[in-house]
């Protein structure tokens, strides 16, 4: 398990048996295959890959019984086809890593109160809400045991929420994840300071306007280590996505603000225009759709 100091990154092998014991071993995919190098990533994250368009999945797609930031959704995102599954990683009071979007706890588990003041074992007593509000017998996951049930199934983006730069790359490096492991960065600075401490780990950076695009062209990250974020709504600048593209970049857009909400209660006529407003995402220059709804999206796209 990931215990974070200050900056010391420490792993606390008693914790670390305990909490794999119950992960399962990766199980082969039948379409695209998740990385297992490095290379690989990149290789599946270039413009042109025969593996896009692909599919991320926003807090890792909940869902009736299944809660957000929680191992079991993610299994079932996982189940219908390789994605990118976006987590919200968050510090316990006593220094461990875990997944967990809100500061506070009432939204989504059965706890009161800020996350951030109570210890790992006060939270993992808890259980989680599906999006109904509803308890399942799901509890909060460490990174650590996300990281670990990645491995061979998925990718996980790692957002930031209070996480610093430099313990999530200390957590990536350590458990030797960068080919299945992604940063969600904010700033240049950030992506600097990433790219510095490990450049083997890729990122997702926002670049939505030709000034991000010039301001992250001058950083010195290769362009080949980012996947471009362009927007929460459907992007307009084709130029820009076309450059983006030039530089070596795939483009990702998100559509939990937009699309999913139709597509989440949509019959069968109303899904077929869905697909088409999906599809024209694509045609436009997006290559990956970050989405609230994976497993329901992933016919429209990959059928």
């Amino acid at each position: 398990m990931l215990w974070i100091q200050r900056t010391a990154c420490l792993l606390v092998p008693a914790l670390v048996a305990a909490s794999c014991a119950s992960i399962p071993t990766p199980q082969a995919q039948t379409a695209t295959t998740a990385p297992s190098t490095t290379e690989e990533l990149h290789a599946l994250l270039t413009p042109g890959s025969p593996a896009l368009p692909l599919i991320s999945a926003h807090r890792g797609g909940a869902g009736p019984g299944l809660p957000e930031n929680c191992i079991a959704t993610f299994e079932q995102t996982a189940q219908t086809g390789f994605a990118l599954i976006e987590v919200d990683p968050r510090l316990t009071r006593d220094g461990i890593i875990v997944l967990h979007h809100d500061p506070t706890l009432e939204r989504t588990t059965s706890g009161q109160g800020l996350l951030a003041d109570h210890t790992y074992a006060e939270l993992h007593a808890l259980r989680l809400k599906d999006l109904d509000g509803h308890l399942t017998q799901e509890s909060i996951p460490t990174l650590e045991e996300a990281l670990r049930w990645a491995q061979g199934r998925a990718v996980l983006v790692l957002d930031s929420k209070d996480v610093s730069v430099q313990q999530r790359v200390a957590a990536i490096t350590e458990l030797q994840a960068e080919a299945y492991a992604m940063m969600l960065i904010y700033s240049i600075a950030d992506a600097q300071e990433c790219y510095r401490l490990n450049p083997r780990i890729m990122m997702e950076v926002a670049i939505t306007n030709p000034k991000q695009f010039e301001q992250f062209d001058r950083s010195g990250v290769p362009w080949t280590n980012i996947v471009a974020f362009v927007g929460h709504t459907p992007p307009t600048d084709h130029p820009l996505l076309s450059a983006i593209h030039e530089k070596g970049a795939c483009c990702m857009a998100g559509t939990s603000r937009n699309l999913d909400r139709d597509l989440a209660d949509a019959d069968e006529a109303a899904k077929a225009k869905l697909a088409q407003e999906y599809q024209a995402l694509i045609e436009f220059g997006v290559d990956i759709i970050e989405t609230d709804l994976p497993r329901q999206l992933r016919p429209l796209i990959q059928p």
